[in-house]
């Protein structure tokens, strides 16, 4: 046995385990599992091409040494990203902290506590920053949350009756330039036009149902927001404001000036910029639109105990109760980067921030007050961090690169320098003397600072932020590091047991795939460095590109989506550019299988497409004559079909050949979701069934951690006629030959979480990714039939085999009273996360075990689900008073006093022996879902409260 192979330290069953899993099945070896699993017109004849695979400590130092083509130059490029000092307890203990990084979606409320406290926090510290009266949870960047705005504002205006048909929507030529590249992406397919200009020559005309402004501008002048939100707010114009949150701890909120949208990143939280991300961003708006948010927001309610509770609201799974009417296609978010963000704020508080603040501006001030000594003319009247320095491009970038330092140069004649929190006294000088060299001057000392003020007086903060007691209390590294570990201990992650969620695959996310996120050069990257200093970033993301076009069978990728949906949106529009090249631009037709995911109709209305859906078979899978009758139908307008592989019923339909040559001779373009990736890789691909571009999930598949609901990555992989079509970055050239406008802010996307599936692929090599999939197969089958006699499984294949994952039917439990919410809340009694619940079939739960977890974990798993069967049996639905409606049971419940169940403490609260070892506790007694709708509470108490109390 190799103890240095990454394969036998990521796959959970060891080898006798699998002997004896098969035995259970019933059958002889892996192999036939495979046959009788996969169609085998599908099966790939050859091995994956990938290198051979690296020990954990060679890739190790293999990722170290590429660090090194890095070229950590002191920056100020800005344009929306900054270098930041992310604190160590932070950075130690959720970043680096599998307790955190490892969670999944807070679905399941009651075992979510933490981080849902967390994100209120976060959502708390972005309202009052931004003097708005309600934020969600965060969004993917700045960019897309911008783009949100606009569709929020394009939807809300047409329910006005004077804005009716009125599509105009301006954008400030002060707009960061990737978010002007996204928002074309975004505008076209639904019919906004985009007006480009100055907010002085604006017209305010009722021709405009909308506006855009960036607060301060892109070369840093802070323009007179206020006059220009009165002045539209009196003309009906609905203003967005995309905004530094950093500079708003000296600029006064937007809420206070009338603005209906406020948006953002949080990178400048501690965030490292990470070649562009992961970052949060956020989102903030108006609670009259509190339906039309994207995204989550976390509610205040309570538990059946009257105990205050917190829960995903609203939207909690929008898209799969809407679909093609959803606000967004966006069910995610940035989690565990938002987290990461409210602890900064906690850390700091208010004083620290203001400190923060008023020491990034004294440094500017300083520094434009040198450079004018010099002779140079600083162009911004009012501006926070930014100075647009008049001098010829070409001779300070000469000299400015020379000294290993990046600024920004707009034109032949300007140059912008961000200062930021890490820029010292030593920094500004430094950066004089660049400036001094070019005028042949000698250079100017600044000793220390003074206190000023460049902010145009009536934009100057005057409303207070941040009053809550929870960012007025933890100030020293104990206090802080406790409060972490307090609101962990309320959170079931990975690092307690399995997380077993149909469609998204929580498997090991190795500490040897972590580790790389910390180190320097990887973390402190800005996304538009000239590309000889990143490198070694350029080395992995063509690498990590050429592994996901081989695994996939495809011509090649694109790493921008950062996220599912926004793969999904990237495929389609990239499908769209390619029919309107050829002249047709009249293909609209979207075919959608009513299994599908959510999020596809969500996606494709945003890609201006028509959704039409398909029937499926009673067996789940898609009916083929439904299918061939509707795509001759709209043979003239066909766009695409939308499918995903395995099927979302857990099966690999063995006519999946058959129904892409239908849409192939129908003239359209096939469509692969990528959720169940974990199912092909190594045995089966996309480009094998004939898809023609697929979006992966890398936060499934290749092993990005779900962080709490986030980060994510959706690169997409097409095929050799969608090359072209890839999509571009204003600021870095990315993409095809005739690319598609920008789909994330970020040239790469979340380029620094890309080093994860990198890692994982480096020292998987294709043996260790065909054996993975190979035993997610296993484990989801050893699980079946395990369970067989006391849940039936939904949908198999024809012989009788399940894929990766499936359904257990949980409805007939009904007769006893007990609905599948009951049995996913009894779980956490055992120590589960519950599977997907209710998804893609009312009353299921979707199981899927991936290949991380061992033969005794999935035993303890079935016992659990068996004795939860048991206790199904032995209920009533004329006593409600029982085990599984009461669940879960807390520990203040099973050390109270009084006692008066129908059952005893211990069946409550240890029903197996087990539990006893290794007990979790939720927090929580189950969340009133309705109250909290009813009564939307999203943000802290001030502070006010807590003394009054």
């Amino acid at each position: 046995m190799n103890t240095n192979a990454f394969a036998l330290r990521h796959i959970g069953p060891r080898e006798n385990d699998q002997q004896s899993m098969l035995e259970t099945i019933g059958i002889d070896s892996l192999d036939q599992l495979i046959y009788e699993t996969i169609p085998d017109d599908i099966r790939l004849k050859n091995n994956l091409d990938l290198d051979e695979p690296m020990t954990e400590h060679e890739y190790l130092l293999h990722i170290h040494e590429l660090s090194k083509k890095n070229k950590a130059y002191k920056t100020y490029i800005g344009l929306g990203y900054h270098p930041t000092i992310l604190p160590a307890v932070i950075q130690r203990n959720i970043l680096e902290n599998p307790g955190w990084y490892t969670a999944y979606t807070p679905y399941q409320a009651e075992i979510a506590q933490g981080r849902l406290e967390a994100l209120l926090n976060f959502q708390t510290m972005v309202i009052e920053l931004t003097g708005m009266e309600i934020a969600n949870a965060s969004l993917l960047d700045e960019s897309t949350a911008a783009a949100e705005a606009m569709s929020l504002l394009f939807a809300v205006r047409a329910r006005d009756q004077k804005k009716a048909g009125i599509n105009k929507f301006f954008i400030s030529e002060d707009v960061l330039p990737q978010t002007l590249s996204l928002l074309e992406t975004r505008a076209l397919p639904i019919g906004i036009e985009l007006v480009i200009g100055k907010e002085s020559e604006f017209d305010f005309s009722q021709e405009f149902f909308g506006a855009l402004l960036q607060y301060p501008g892109k070369h840093g002048q802070v323009t007179d927001i206020k006059s220009f939100i009165e002045e539209a707010n009196s003309n009906n114009i609905k203003v967005a404001v995309a905004a530094d949150i950093l500079s708003l701890v000296k600029l006064e909120a937007p809420g206070k000036f009338g603005a209906d949208v406020v948006v953002g990143t949080t990178q400048r939280f501690g965030i490292p910029m990470g070649y562009g991300g992961p970052h949060a961003a956020y989102f903030a708006t108006k609670e009259a639109y509190k339906r039309d948010i994207p995204g989550r927001i976390i509610g205040v309610t309570k538990d059946v105990n009257d105990n205050r509770a917190l829960r995903m609201a609203l939207q909690t799974r929008e898209q799969h109760i809407k679909r093609d009417k959803a606000t967004s296609n966006i069910c995610t978010a940035q989690v565990l980067l938002a987290v990461m963000a409210s602890m900064y704020a906690v850390y700091h508080g208010p004083k620290g921030l203001k400190f923060i603040a008023n020491s990034v501006h004294n440094k500017t001030v300083a520094l434009e007050k040198a450079l004018n000594d010099l002779g140079y003319e600083q162009e911004n009247t009012s501006y926070f961090d930014t100075l647009q320095i008049k001098a010829k491009a070409k001779s300070i970038k000469k000299i400015a690169t020379a000294k290993k330092v990046n600024l920004y140069y707009p034109n032949k004649n300007t140059v912008t320098i961000s200062i930021n929190e890490t820029t010292s006294i030593r920094d500004l000088n430094y950066l004089i003397s660049v400036f001094a060299e070019a005028a042949d001057k000698k250079t100017i000392k600044i000793k220390d600072l003074e206190e000023a003020n460049h902010i145009a007086e009536n934009l100057q903060r005057q409303s207070e932020f941040l009053t809550s007691e929870v960012f007025n209390t933890y100030h020293s590294e104990t206090e802080l590091m406790r409060y972490i570990k307090f609101l962990e201990r309320k959170d079931l992650a990975l690092n307690q047991s399995m997380i077993s969620l149909g469609s998204c695959t929580m498997k090991l996310n190795a500490a040897s795939e972590m580790l790389p996120l910390s180190i320097f050069k990887w973390a402190n990257i800005h996304p538009f460095v000239p590309a000889k200093q990143a490198k070694g970033y350029l080395t992995v993301l063509k690498e990590l590109e050429d592994q996901l076009t081989e695994i996939t069978g495809f011509a090649a990728t694109s790493l921008q989506p950062n996220s599912g949906a926004q793969g999904e949106f990237a495929g389609l529009m990239v499908i769209k550019a390619y029919h309107e090249s050829r002249g047709d631009h009249h293909r609209n037709i979207c075919l959608i299988p009513s299994s599908a995911h959510g999020t596809n109709p969500a996606s494709a209305v945003m890609a201006g497409m028509k959704v039409v859906v398909t029937k499926s078979t009673e067996k789940g899978n898609i009916d083929v004559d439904d299918l061939r009758e509707k795509a001759e139908l709209h043979k003239d307008n066909l766009s695409c079909l939308m499918v995903t592989y395995p099927s979302t019923h857990g099966v690999y339909e063995s006519a999946i050949k058959e129904i892409t040559k239908i849409i192939h001779d129908n003239g359209g373009q096939v469509y692969m979701d990528g959720a169940n990736m974990n199912a092909q890789v190594g045995l089966t691909n996309p480009g094998q069934i004939g898809a023609d571009v697929c979006h992966l999930n890398l936060h499934k598949t290749f092993a990005i951690p779900h962080g709490g609901g986030g980060p994510g990555v959706g690169p997409i992989c097409v095929a050799k006629q969608l090359v072209p079509f890839l999509p571009g970055n204003p600021v870095v050239k990315t993409g095809g030959k005739k690319a598609i406008s920008a789909i994330s802010a970020a040239p790469f996307g979340s380029s620094l979480v890309c080093l994860i599936s990198y890692g994982y692929i480096k020292m998987l090599g294709a043996e260790g990714l065909t054996e993975s999939t190979k035993i997610a197969i296993l484990n989801a089958n050893y699980i079946k039939k395990r369970l067989e006699g006391s849940f039936d499984t939904l949908y198999s294949g024809e012989r009788g085999r399940a894929a990766h994952e499936m359904i257990v039917d949980c409805r007939p439990f009904k007769a006893n009273g007990i609905e599948v919410s009951d049995i996913a809340k009894r779980l956490m009694d055992y120590g589960f996360h519950a599977p997907t619940v209710s998804f893609p079939v009312a009353g299921t739960l979707m199981i899927e075990p991936t290949e991380s977890e061992s033969k005794a974990e999935l035993d303890r798993f079935c016992d659990a689900m068996i004795s939860i069967k048991n206790e199904i049996d032995s209920v009533s639905k004329d006593e409600p008073n029982n085990v599984l409606k009461n669940a879960p049971h807390t520990l203040e419940m099973i050390t109270a006093n009084e006692w008066n169940l129908p059952y005893t403490r211990e069946k409550a609260a240890f029903p197996l022996n087990y539990v006893k070892n290794n007990k979790f506790w939720p927090s929580v007694r189950r969340v009133d879902d309705a109250f909290g709708d009813r009564n939307l509470v999203c943000s802290c108490a001030p502070i006010e409260d807590y003394i009054e109390a």
